[in-house]
């Protein structure tokens, strides 16, 4: 499996087919994380994303390997932004590329789920 991770404070330009399959892909499954205008109920005009860069990337690799042995895929892209990422704009971007559609479903959210728990990023509500 291709694993490619970037964490930036660079706006993340929109991705989707941007992705150009392999032979023997079936599924190219594509999330977009937006922050939103609110946090736990409360408005908010951005989210403060800071992350140990380092551990951040291996913990993502480690992660993703591990996913990779229940749900085989061909190719993982991550963009995650550090930074302040005012409301409407992208705070991660996941594509996924497989053979078949259940792998990639898999992998995206399976990804989701553990980088909320085990990925040095943080993040803090900026209020208006």
């Amino acid at each position: 499996m291709v694993i490619e991770i970037k964490i930036s404070d660079e706006v993340i330009a929109p991705q989707s087919g941007s992705t150009p399959m392999r032979c023997g892909s079936g599924a190219l499954v594509e999330f977009t994380g937006i922050v939103r205008g609110t946090e736990d109920g409360c408005e908010i005009s951005a989210l403060r994303y800071e992350a140990y860069q380092p551990m951040a990337e291996n913990q993502m690799r480690r992660i993703l390997n591990h996913l990779h042995e229940t749900h085989p895929c061909l190719r993982v892209k991550i963009v995650h932004r550090i930074g302040v990422v005012p409301v409407g704009e992208v705070a991660i971007y996941i594509g996924v590329e497989s053979a078949h559609r259940a792998e990639a479903f898999a992998m995206a959210a399976g990804f989701m789920d553990r980088l909320k728990q085990d990925v040095p990023i943080w993040k803090t509500e900026v209020i208006p």
